[in-house]
């Protein structure tokens, strides 16, 4: 019998978060590494403070590029409030790399040699509420005969494993590419990045799991971004990159009003 781990304290607070959510837009952006912030029962699973900062833990930049798109676009704004190395919300439970015990350069003390119990409360208490108010949020649209489209803000360290990334956003997407290519044709006029289809990551590399969970289903417009974090982390670097994208999205969907799955 598997013993039940209680992983939340009340101090913990909820693991999910929720901006502007009654907000017009039809748009709602999803953040799932937005913080690095550990369950207080954890105690940092082990990491040294470097680690505990780098971008193994969230995605640094990519909270605050989403609240300045959600402000604009008077978009709702779901995020997630622990650190991927608890759970990353990205990854399906039977994912290894949902709870990774090494994770590029870092090793992962506290996810070494996980019980099925260890395993199962973090399942329960950090992925499952953060995909359920995902899913209550586009039913309620639904309801109220409205279609979300959905928009997942990430970013990516400029180095990884020692390689440089010169690419510097990145435009991804799953088998529902219609709201991808018109970001791309968007970006030609209304931005200055050099920016690629599918890259640093895509679909090869089990990235899509919140586009493939919430949108594909349902033939909902969806579209995962990638920043590269040194456009993200510096207020006046995320002003000028939300800008961009917050221009990118408006005229991709102008473009793709209506548009049938491809």
């Amino acid at each position: 019998m598997m013993n039940k781990v209680h992983l939340l304290r009340d101090a913990d607070g909820d693991p999910v978060s929720r901006y502007n959510i009654d907000g017009k837009s039809d748009v709602l952006l999803v953040c799932e590494h937005a913080s690095n912030r550990f369950p207080f029962s954890l105690d940092k699973l082990g990491l040294s403070e470097e680690a505990s900062i780098s971008h193994v833990a969230w995605d640094p930049g990519a909270f605050a590029v989403s609240r300045l798109m959600s402000d604009a676009l008077d978009a709702p704004l779901i995020a997630q409030n622990f650190s991927r190395l608890v759970y990353d919300c990205n990854r399906p439970p039977d994912a290894l790399d949902a709870m990774p015990a090494r994770s590029e350069i870092f090793d992962i003390p506290g996810n070494k040699d996980l019980s099925e119990g260890d395993r199962a409360s973090r399942i329960a208490e950090v992925y499952t509420p953060f995909h359920a108010a995902i899913t209550d949020f586009i039913e309620q649209r639904m309801k109220a005969g409205r279609r979300p489209v959905l928009v997942t803000i990430h970013t990516f360290t400029p180095v990884y494993h020692g390689k440089p990334r010169a690419v510097e956003l990145g435009i991804l997407h799953d088998k529902d590419s219609r709201l991808a290519d018109a970001l791309l044709a968007a970006a030609e006029e209304r931005s200055s990045l050099k920016v690629e289809r599918n890259e640093p990551y895509g679909p090869q590399h089990g990235v899509m799991h919140t586009l493939q969970k919430h949108a594909l289903p349902l033939q909902l417009l969806n579209v995962m971004i990638e920043i590269r974090n040194d456009l993200a982390c510096r207020e006046e670097d995320r002003k000028a990159v939300g800008a961009q994208l917050v221009a990118m999205l408006q005229a991709a969907l102008d473009q793709v009003a209506g548009m049938q799955p491809n």
